[in-house]
């Protein structure tokens, strides 16, 4: 599933060429992805292409809509339909399609940001150490759920909280609530640094994930222990792991992180 930097990237390729651009006609070719009526959305005209965690927004001029790619979402500017194109935005300049091989995304239009994604928590780039701090302090379970869950912080999935966590020193299961001072800074600097960085390699393509024009990210080839089972730590040397935690594929190692 694309995390923030995938979306980031997204957003970034979209916004220069969406801006000001008015939807002529909406087609929903197949209707499983479209979670509310799209009644209302021809006719506007996008103001803002933004991100929200995972979710693609466009603020238009009588609403919004929220674009979650799910597993295999694509979001492609003036590309060729597929078979797997599932809904097209015919613009008054161009094209934009969404693409769904599995369709697990969803696509929302409502008058204001849904309730679902304004509940969530605070963007990772833009949460402050104090604010941090706070939350891991009311979290009495593991490190690695907690980092997980969309409402302590909105965009971090499973590759980057293992990332960010080695970088830090910190074993996933440690303990949110006990992490001292020194080790909370870490790790609030290892999440910023690692999106950053993620961000300047156009995000990770694992399977499916593509930018706005169908190109391949490259931070898959910087990761450190995600998908790195049996391979020696680039530190020091010690095969790195793999455990399930929260049903999810974990990867980290035993020297050199600590609980």
């Amino acid at each position: 599933m694309p995390e923030l930097p995938e979306v980031e990237t997204i957003v970034r390729d979209l916004a220069p060429l969406l801006a000001a651009r008015r939807i002529v006609a909406c087609e929903v070719v197949a209707g499983l992805v479209v979670k509310t009526p799209l009644a209302g959305l021809e006719g506007n005209t996008i103001r803002e292409v933004h991100r929200h965690g995972k979710t693609v927004v466009l603020q238009c001029s009588a609403g919004v809509l929220t674009i979650h790619l799910g597993m295999t979402g694509k979001l492609l500017v003036n590309g060729a339909r597929t078979p797997y194109t599932r809904v097209a935005f015919s613009l008054d300049d161009g094209v934009l399609l969404y693409d769904d091989i599995r369709q697990f995304g969803r696509l929302h239009w409502s008058p204001v940001l849904p309730a679902h994604l304004a509940r969530l928590g605070p963007d990772p780039l833009a949460v402050s150490l104090d604010e941090f701090m706070a939350r891991l302090k009311a979290k009495r379970g593991a490190i690695k759920p907690v980092l997980l869950d969309q409402k302590f912080l909105r965009g971090l999935g499973n590759i980057y909280v293992d990332e960010c966590l080695f970088r830090s020193g910190i074993h996933p299961k440690a303990i949110a609530a006990r992490l001292s001072r020194p080790r909370a800074t870490a790790l609030h600097t290892a999440i910023r640094d690692t999106l950053q960085l993620a961000i300047e390699h156009r995000g990770s393509s694992i399977s499916d994930y593509v930018d706005a024009s169908g190109e391949r990210g490259g931070f898959q080839l910087l990761h450190q222990v995600y998908g790195k089972e049996g391979d020696p730590c680039v530190v020091c040397g010690h095969a790195i792991r793999r455990i399930v935690i929260a049903q999810r594929g974990t990867h980290y190692c035993p020297k050199c992180q600590r609980p």
